[in-house]
């Protein structure tokens, strides 16, 4: 569901990385980069009310009001959203390469 959001709101470089095995406190990192401030802003904003919707909240939020970097943090699935630059400071990718990427299908392929 977090991956169609960003997807469906043009978010750049969707990553999802399955970190149940290197990490007890989350499983799933969605890693995701918007164009601008207003856009990783919009992005994290759209996640939090498609999930409020289906009663999740998140645990904790940082870095939304800034808008170079983003965490929504669900427990069990923690979405990182980035401005590129910010992302390609913290590399998050490299950070964790040794966790599966998983698979999704994006919403054009649907079409």
């Amino acid at each position: 569901m977090i991956a169609a959001v960003i997807d469906e709101k043009k978010g750049l470089d969707l990553v999802l990385l399955d970190v149940s095995e290197l990490l007890w406190i989350t499983d799933v990192f969605v890693v995701a980069s918007g164009t601008s401030r207003p856009h990783v802003q919009s992005l994290a904003e759209d996640v939090e009310l498609k999930l409020k919707k289906a009663e999740r909240r998140p645990l904790r939020v940082e870095g939304r009001r800034e808008g170079k970097w983003a965490l929504l943090d669900y427990g069990d699935v923690v979405v990182h959203l980035f401005q590129p630059e910010t992302r390609d400071f913290y590399g998050l990718e490299r950070l964790w390469g040794d966790a599966p990427r998983l698979e999704w299908e994006t919403l054009a392929s649907e079409a």
